[in-house]
């Protein structure tokens, strides 16, 4: 596979990350797995929907919030009037929302289904392509990978450095050092 921003080929398929310039394959490797389309998900059904195990944490929080609301206006009603009805609603209303509300939120957290994880990508997924030819995909302008890098000239061959001047050699310009005449005094 080859990075699409910088050209460098990677070392195998499995690479996470460009060697060269740090570009991130990970969604590379998925359009290719994927023979060059993006997965579309319906925005809307992904919204509405709502998995068991996040239902049932809402019940018990709204549950809570309701007990915590609901139990001191019956316990204001209670004080008020001397009916036995509405202490025992109190009452049962405290059981209710403030036992109630944690331990629904403790089964959905436990038993209940989570949302389905999306699917993972098996990472060595990405093959050459085969003999068959692929559905062409049009062009909108520019291409999302540069052309490949292809060498059309031969391969120059070494330079003679024979026909080079040999540089001359310490012994030859030592002894002509020792051969200068010394200065003479008049």
């Amino acid at each position: 596979m080859f990075c699409p921003q910088c050209g460098q080929q990677q070392a195998s398929d499995v690479v996470r990350y460009c060697s060269r310039c740090g570009f991130l394959l990970d969604g590379v490797i998925y359009l290719l797995h994927n023979t060059g389309v993006l997965p579309v998900q319906n925005a809307e059904a992904s919204l509405t929907e709502i998995s068991p195990r996040r239902r049932g944490v809402r019940q018990g929080g709204l549950m809570l919030l309701i007990g915590a609301v609901l139990v001191p206006i019956i316990g204001v009603f209670a004080s008020f009037t001397n009916a036995v009805f509405f202490e025992i609603l109190a009452a049962v209303a405290a059981i209710v929302c403030f036992l109630g509300g944690p331990l629904r939120m403790i089964y959905a957290a436990l038993f209940e289904e989570g949302a389905p994880s999306p699917t993972p990508l098996p990472l060595g997924a990405y093959g050459p392509p085969g003999v068959q030819q692929r559905p062409s995909i049009p062009a909108r302008g520019v291409a999302s990978l540069p052309p490949p890098a292809v060498n059309t000239q031969p391969w120059r061959s070494r330079p003679t450095t024979a026909e080079l001047a040999a540089p001359p050699s310490v012994t030859e310009n030592t002894t002509r050092l020792l051969d200068k005449d010394e200065p003479r005094e008049h």
